[in-house]
This record gives structure tokens, sequence and C-alpha cells, in this order.
């Protein structure tokens, strides 16, 4: 017979950075009363430019350390690199549920006009025949323009930092998908990132007008709240962040997840 769960147990949301806080945002609006622990692997940063194997072991063996420690009700892996790469394999190896994210490919394909859908990714991520398998689905007939952008992920962490974001990086992502056949007509464009959302300001700037962005944060906080539906909750102590790495967290650092309502200073 199953033990009752403990309604302290918390959601694990893990990303590689800040990126997942786009989730935990959302997730906080469906499910206000939920424990969170958000775990984010800074001291491997960045995921994109890693081999398959890499991420797949880190993430794997990270989540099944912190899941022991922490008995959590349910691990969201907020990060589409993470996903795309490990979600199986974290899957048989946890034995409570996971949510994953994808590529939005499916919403933007509704939304677009034109049939031009921009993809803005981590390098691992675009790669993934996991992201060929969404677009042969729910992209037919439509034209699908990946670019990878690492330089997107740092200027995310910049700005959540407290730092301006380095514009070139996001004239850089832009011109890119631009300049490929058929990217004049882009009008919808997939953050296919966590990170990214935290800068559709500046790339709705930089893209210009006519241009919407469509991500998985809202999506993917439905099936969180789908999937503990009719579960207790019980706060009996405030949301924290848990990183990896020895480095000292940065003030800046403290002061953005306070934003969010999360303590830190808790190394894993």
């Amino acid at each position: 017979m199953d033990e009752p769960l403990d309604p302290s147990a918390p959601i694990l949301l893990f990303d590689s950075g800040v990126g997942g806080l786009t989730v935990l945002e959302e997730v906080r609006k469906l499910l206000p009363q939920a424990p969170i622990v958000y775990l984010a692997d800074t001291a491997g940063l960045p995921y994109g430019t890693k081999t398959e194997a890499q991420i797949a072991a880190r993430v794997a063996g990270l989540l099944g350390r912190v899941t022991e420690r922490l008995k959590p009700r349910l691990v969201c892996i907020a990060c589409n690199t993470a996903s795309t790469i490990a979600l199986g394999m974290v899957r048989e190896v946890l034995e409570v549920p996971i949510v994953g994210t994808v590529p939005a490919i499916k919403p933007a394909a509704a939304m677009t006009s034109t049939g031009v859908i921009g993809l803005l990714g981590t390098e691992a991520t675009i790669r993934q025949a996991y992201v060929n398998r969404l677009e042969a689905e729910f992209a037919k007939g439509k034209q699908l323009l990946r670019h990878g952008a690492p330089g997107l992920v740092e200027a995310a962490e910049a700005k959540l930092h407290g730092r301006a974001p380095d514009p070139a990086a996001i004239t850089h992502a832009v011109d890119h998908l631009r300049a490929m056949p058929g990217g004049d007509a882009i009008d919808t464009v997939v953050l296919a990132c966590t990170h990214f959302p935290l800068l559709e300001q500046e790339l709705s700037q930089a893209f210009g007008p006519g241009v919407a962005f469509v991500h998985g944060a809202q999506g993917i906080a439905r099936q969180v709240a789908r999937l503990l539906k009719g579960q207790e909750f019980s706060r009996i102590r405030p949301d924290y962040a848990l990183t990896t790495g020895d480095e000292t967290m940065t003030r800046a650092h403290e002061e953005a997840l306070a934003r969010f309502g999360l303590e830190g200073g808790r190394k894993v």
C-alpha cells in the first residue's frame, strides 16, 4: 500500500540556469499554494554547446541525487535542451511524475499567417530529431527556420542578474533568421529555450512589428497542474533555490531569485 503523500512535498523545477524561472512564474499562477524547489545547474552552463551524451549523463545524475534527497511529488524539467535529450532517460530512472519542455511548434503553426516560423533555441536543441518530429507532425506545409543562439542564453542570464543584455547577441540571432531563404516573411517565432522569454522585449524590437512570439511556459504549467489535480499542498518553509558549483552567489543573483519568491544561497 502506498504511503500518503506528504502535503509539504515540493515540486522540483529544474533548469540549467535562470530560464526555468519563466516556467515557475506560470506554475505559481495555477498552483499558488504548492511548495517549489528550484534547481539550477549553474556549474553546467551552457548546456547547448555540450554533447548529447554529456547532457544526458549530467541531467540524469543530478536529478537522481536531488530527487532522492528531497522526495518531490513531481519533477519539471524546465529546459528544452535537457528535455529533448534526457527526458526518456530521466523517466526510466526516477519513480516520480516527470514533465518536460518541448519547443512550441504546434501553437506557432496555428498562429502563423505567412506560414514561415522562426525557431530560436540552443545549438543542441535545434539539431534534435525530436524537433524534426514536431515539425513533421504539427508544421506540415509550413516553413520552419531554425537558429542556434547560445549568445541569447548569456544575454538572458545577464538581464536577470541586473546587467544589460548584449545587444549584439540579440541582433546576431535575429539577423541570422532573417537572412535565411524566406526569413523576411517570418511572422511567428518559437522561443525554444526557457531563457529566451526573458528577452522577448529586446527580440521584439529587433524583429520589428508584425512578429508574434510563442513559448511553452503556460502549457508546461497546465500539464503540471493537471498531474497534481486534487493533491493537498502545505508550504511549511519558504520556497528556495539550489545551485551547483562552488561560486559565491552574487547579490544580483540573490535579488533575482527573491523577485521570484525564492531564497537563494543553497548548494547541491
